[in-house]
């Protein structure tokens, strides 16, 4: 079962704003805020109900339990920071099973066109200047939150307009 189009409408005006949150937050302090996180879990918790059958509201939560578990290993491995760790299973629930092929494809995208935009955003010294504060233009690792928010959005408008 893919995400109806009346779901993704449902979750749509509640997770844009802390999708853009997150990746805002990310270039600027390498840091994925906990209140996003809990509040993308809280928009699921609440409006997941009305937006799913409540069979399939329910399952989904297995999806944050798995995304979890594999990105504590991911992070102990140093292969992803905590917080991308953490905002990804917060996503997890919004994504179904038969999806979540779907998914990894947006995620390779959107983590390619982030990586070459940040790049390219922070060799231009207007900017550069107007965002001189941000970590994520000096730092060694890449904020990927700029991929893994537009991932969700894309996923919920692409399933919104299906």
């Amino acid at each position: 079962m893919a995400l109806s189009a009346a779901a993704a409408w449902w979750f749509l005006p509640f997770v844009l704003p802390i999708c853009l949150w997150v990746a805002w937050s990310d270039m600027a302090t390498m840091k994925i805020p906990n209140k996003a996180v809990l509040a993308l879990a809280a928009v699921f918790l609440v409006v997941g109900p009305l937006a799913l059958p409540l069979e399939v509201w329910a399952w989904q939560w297995l999806h944050l339990a798995v995304v979890l578990a594999v990105g504590f290993v991911l992070n102990v491995a140093g292969g992803l920071g905590a917080g991308d760790a953490k905002f990804a299973a917060a996503a997890a629930p919004f994504v179904l099973s038969a999806d979540i092929g779907v998914v990894l494809f947006l995620f390779g995208a959107a983590t390619l066109a982030a990586f070459a935009t940040h790049r390219l955003a922070r060799a231009l010294p207007p900017l550069r200047r107007r965002t001189a504060h941000w970590a994520s233009w000096t730092h060694a690792k890449f904020p990927l939150g700029l991929a893994l928010g537009p991932t969700l959005l894309f996923y919920l408008a692409l399933a919104a307009v299906a």
